[in-house]
This record gives structure tokens, sequence and C-alpha cells, in this order.
């Protein structure tokens, strides 16, 4: 998406990641509309947007809660005319326990911001810019643990919610109508909030500055962190290998390939 003009709005957008995509999307010649739960960090962050000379507003609310998100997206029509992108990009961690020893309340709490936080968005926004017909972007904040996992314990309530997003994303780039752009953002260590050892992990402005320009190219996966490919690798290959020994490919096996079978289905109508 071409930012210039554009009305964007990025949830969890006062601190980190989110934060940052606004200074870099606002640079781009946004306006831009924040959104999360801290109304008084919503408030340094407009003004520090607008020290930069970035248009910015600010809405305060939960993405847990999908009336929030309507009047979210009533507030940029009435400010702005409508907002042409969201970057559903709130996001939680914690629950740093064990799967067989995570509290539910706590799991369920995490999956309530990290997965359904962004349904709410994708739904409500996506269904006004379907409806208009005009050019529109539906950005979501994933993980690098939605390609693999990067902690292999304790953490698995966050890696689930994480792959949750990835194949919410994947699967609305093929229902969304043309108009609408669909991007996955799919950040590694990433100096925010969230990150207790930061030293080693990337700066949030050089992050946003490898997102934005694959978001104006219209990419779906919005990546930054290279040796990302060595897990995603060592992650396939004992896939491809369990394949390889116990289901290798045989005459006439693509005749239980769902894909393909919805393909020559809706060729047949």
């Amino acid at each position: 998406m071409d930012f210039q003009g554009k009305s964007v709005v990025i949830t969890g957008g006062a601190t980190g990641i989110g934060f940052a995509l606004a200074k870099r999307i606002g640079a781009a010649g946004a306006r831009i509309i924040l959104f999360e739960p801290r109304a008084d960090r919503l408030g340094e962050a407009v003004d520090a947007l607008g020290a930069l000379g970035i248009e910015a507003l600010s809405f305060a609310g939960d993405v847990t809660d999908a009336a929030a998100v309507e009047a979210l997206a009533d507030f940029a029509r009435d400010e702005h005319g409508r907002a042409d992108a969201i970057v559903a990009n709130a996001g939680v961690g914690g629950v740093r326990t064990e799967i067989l020893d995570a509290d539910d309340a706590a799991a369920r709490a995490l999956v309530e911001v990290n997965f359904w936080g962004v349904w709410h968005c994708v739904r409500t926004f996506g269904r006004r810019f379907r409806d208009d017909g005009l050019p529109s972007a539906i950005y979501a904040t994933a993980s690098e643990n939605g390609l693999f996992n990067a902690v292999r314990t304790n953490g698995g309530i966050y890696v689930a919610s994480k792959h949750a997003v990835v194949g919410l994303m994947d699967t609305l780039r093929n229902e969304a109508p043309d108009n609408i752009e669909v991007g996955v953002i799919i950040p590694g260590w990433v100096k925010s909030d969230m990150t207790r050892h930061a030293a080693p992990a990337m700066d949030a402005d050089a992050f946003a500055d490898r997102i934005v320009p694959q978001m104006e190219a219209g990419q779906f996966y919005l990546v930054s962190h290279p040796y990302n490919v060595v897990r995603m690798e060592e992650r396939w290959a004992e896939a491809y290998a369990a394949f390889a020994k116990y289901a290798p490919r045989e005459p006439g096996d693509d005749a239980m390939d769902v894909a393909l079978f919805v393909e020559r289905m809706r060729s047949q109508r």
C-alpha cells in the first residue's frame, strides 16, 4: 500500500513495535490512529508523533472487546472519512510455564488478545473495506513463533496463538476481495515492553524500517530476522523426512489432495 494520505489504524500502537510502525508509516505520509487500553501511554505516543510532524490521534480501548473495535472503526470514519488500513498489532506474552502446568485462565486471556483481538480487527475493518470497495489493507502481527517454535519450552500457548494468526491471515488473503491487501508481520526478537532480555534484540525502529517497505510493495510475509530461515529449514526437514519414510509420493496420490479436488469441482460448475 502507498501510505501517502492514508488513514492507518494501529492497535497496540503506543509502544514497541506498534509505535515504531506508527513512526515509519507516518513518515511515509499516513495519518495515524493509535488504539490500546492505556490512555496515558496513548497521549505520550500521540505527542511524540506530533513532534515528528506526523498527524496522529488516539482512541482508548481493548481489542478483546468487539464493540470497542467497532467504535474504533467508527472513530476512524468520523475523523478521516474511513480507515484505509488496519495493523492488528496488539499482543501479549506471559504464561511462561510448561503446557501441562499452565493456568487455564491465563492461557485463555492470552489467546483473547493474541488471536481474538486480531479476529475482531480483521472482521470489523475487513467487512467495511469489502463493502466500500476502496483500496484497503489488513495487516496482523504474528511472530517467528508462528513459523516455528523459537523458545521450545514454557511458551506453548503463546506459540499456538501466533500459529493461529498466521493461519488466519493466510486464509484471509485467499478470501479477501481484490481491493484488500493482506499481510502478516513476522517479528523475531525485537526490543519492546514484552522482551525481558533486550540487549541482542533488534531495535524496533530498525525493525519497522525493514517491514514498512514490504507493506508498500504488497508482500504477504513481512519479515525481518534472517536467521529465521535456519529454524524453518530445521522444522521442515524433519517433516519432509517423515513423509519420505512413512508416506512417500505414489502414483495417484493427488486424488486425495484437498486443494486440487476443490479446483476440479469448481472447474466443473
